[in-house]
């Protein structure tokens, strides 16, 4: 059965909203399609890293989990993302600044 979709843009509302109740800073770096666009959310880790995280799907259990596709420098992550979204102009880009690497992506009800 096909998982139920939020439209993107109701999708950041509510992270956004979720980050700024736990303090972690967060910005929209990039507006994507407000409904269907796909989500990329950078956590810079104010040390000069990052991780970049993106829903991927796992064809086990059939659903699409957060996963940190990729980490390491943050001129690394920025380049990766320029080349994602020179590729897919509906790609939503948010960064949050985390020392710790924590996203909430991990706990329920972020889908």
């Amino acid at each position: 059965m096909a998982e139920a979709r939020l439209a993107a843009s109701l999708w950041v509302a509510a992270y956004l909203a979720r980050l700024a109740q736990a303090t972690i800073p967060a910005y929209v770096l990039a507006r994507g399609d407000d409904t269907a666009g796909a989500i990329a959310v950078k956590c810079a880790h104010l040390d000069g890293t990052a991780a970049l995280w993106m829903r991927e799907w796992d064809m086990d259990s059939d659903t699409r989990p957060w996963v940190a596709v990729q980490t390491g420098p943050e001129r690394d992550i920025d380049a990766a993302i320029a080349r994602q979204r020179s590729r897919d102009r509906d790609l939503w880009v948010l960064e949050i600044e985390a020392r710790d690497g924590r996203t909430l992506l991990d706990q329920d009800g972020l889908f």
